[in-house]
């Protein structure tokens, strides 16, 4: 491939006194528009040799000009116009007089070339006008060698021409400008129109938003004051309960000893319905007492390190007796050593206990299992049961008080053990979630943080 740099020039011309500088404006204009530059690439090239060869011609004397088509890097032909002073430049920098030579062209600046300095600049030539082959370059050198220079007069009348255009396309883009700027300010009177009426709407809307979130605080204190009556009433009703209700379970007990006068076998029958009822009323009197006290947040947790294993021995020795169906086996695995969280001892295995009694009341046959573990800085603490399982739209509502699931009444109770163990879990810093499925059993998980809330 033939270096582009060895090719010889498309036009020489030496630049000596001013009048020079007009041919070297026109020739460079002729140059760019045979290379194929658009007009205002043209006039930007002529515009910058001329105003680079008067510095040149005023500082050093003259120069000698050529012209050149390269190959650039980036796979495009450029224009490239070299001017070598014929005395040596102050420095081996050139600094143009017009800052705005520079914006004309692709690249100004000062190489070395050989023992000389050329001041070079280049300018890409458009896609279109690629097919610079080696003949067509000759027979560029050939018509330019041909065509003479014109006059400086001609020089001046056509950079008149090109000034008068440069003017019309500056007024047209001006009027365009200001039409630009009468559609822009009908634009802003718009938008400003706009953002009133927008302004206006969000002032109004806050006001709705306001009025509803003081109607919110206004709900909201009222369901506190309802949530604090119900809890007082159940703590009153629970504790006025249980004095009459325990006194019939122990009158009941008197009518059925053996010390007493002997009943018949219907009043022995009906002696039992009695203390069985009472006994059911007592339990939901603890557990409505208990409730309330959860509510009104007067339990208190009494933070101590406790070991998981006496706690679930108690637990395994204390239900053993309620599995009373020889069908279903209670399981209590030996937590993991070591076994010990931060937490209170009386409140967790209250939670515990309820989750097993609930988990024996209504599994048939297999087993309730509870089981420990360690996972990182938590105890997952387990209750899995073989039971009838229960539905994933239930799994919530398990959780409020008084619900039971349908079909399930008959095991009796009275809804208030999940969400009590629920809350107690809250109070100890940890979580109670349900994994279950019919007819797949019931999964109750414990996560407390081994340090404590």
């Amino acid at each position: 491939m033939t270096d582009p740099l060895a090719r010889p020039p498309l036009l020489q011309m030496a630049l000596r006194i001013e009048h020079d500088i007009f041919l070297v404006r026109q020739r460079g204009r002729e140059v760019a528009a045979a290379v194929g530059l658009e007009h205002q690439d043209q006039v930007r090239i002529a515009t910058a040799l001329s105003e680079v060869a008067r510095d040149l011609l005023h500082g050093v004397g003259g120069a000698d000009v050529s012209f050149h088509v390269d190959d650039g890097s980036d796979g495009r032909c450029h224009l490239r116009v070299d001017l070598a002073p014929t005395r040596p430049l102050p420095s081996d920098r050139y600094e143009p007089q017009s800052g705005a030579v520079a914006r004309l062209v692709d690249r100004l600046g000062v190489i070395g070339v050989g023992r000389d300095t050329v001041v070079r600049m280049s300018r890409r030539v458009p896609v279109a006008a690629q097919a610079l082959t080696q003949e067509r370059l000759a027979e560029l050198r050939t018509e330019l060698g041909r065509s003479a220079p014109g006059s400086a007069l001609d020089e001046l009348a056509a950079q008149n021409q090109q000034l008068i255009a440069a003017l019309d396309e500056v007024r047209s883009q001006r009027d365009e400008l200001a039409v630009l700027n009468e559609e822009l300010q009908e634009t802003n009177r718009g938008v400003m129109a706009l953002y009133g009426q927008l302004s206006e709407e969000l002032e109004e809307t806050n006001r709705g938003v306001v009025a509803l979130y003081a109607e919110l605080d206004e709900k909201s204190a009222q369901l506190r004051a309802a949530s604090e009556s119900k809890s007082r009433f159940l703590a009153n009703v629970s504790h006025e309960l249980r004095a009459p209700v325990t006194a019939i379970i122990g009158l009941g007990r008197l009518l059925a000893d053996s010390a007493s006068d002997p009943l018949t076998e219907e009043q022995a029958e009906q002696v039992g319905l009695i203390r069985s009822s009472a006994s059911d009323l007592l339990t939901l009197v603890n557990e409505l007492l208990d409730l309330a006290k959860a509510e009104s947040g007067r339990i208190e947790p009494e933070w101590a390190d406790v070991d998981l294993r006496p706690v679930f021995g108690q637990l395994r020795g204390t239900l053993r007796a309620v599995a009373t169906r020889p069908e279903v086996q209670l399981v209590v695995e030996e937590p993991p050593s070591p076994a010990t969280l931060r937490t209170d001892e009386v409140l967790l295995g209250q939670v515990l206990r309820n989750l097993l009694h609930n988990g024996l009341k209504f599994t048939e046959r297999g087993e309730v299992r509870l089981r420990a573990r360690r996972q990182d800085d938590t105890w997952l603490l387990t209750v899995t049961d073989t039971g009838p399982g229960i539905a994933p739209e239930l799994h919530e509502r398990i959780f409020e008080e008084f619900y039971q699931v349908p079909g399930a009444t008959r095991v009796g109770g009275t809804g208030l053990g999940l969400p009590y163990a629920r809350r107690l879990t809250s109070l100890l810093g940890g979580s109670l979630h349900l994994h279950s499925e019919p007819g797949r059993g019931s999964t109750f998980t414990v996560t407390l943080p081994a340090g404590g809330a």
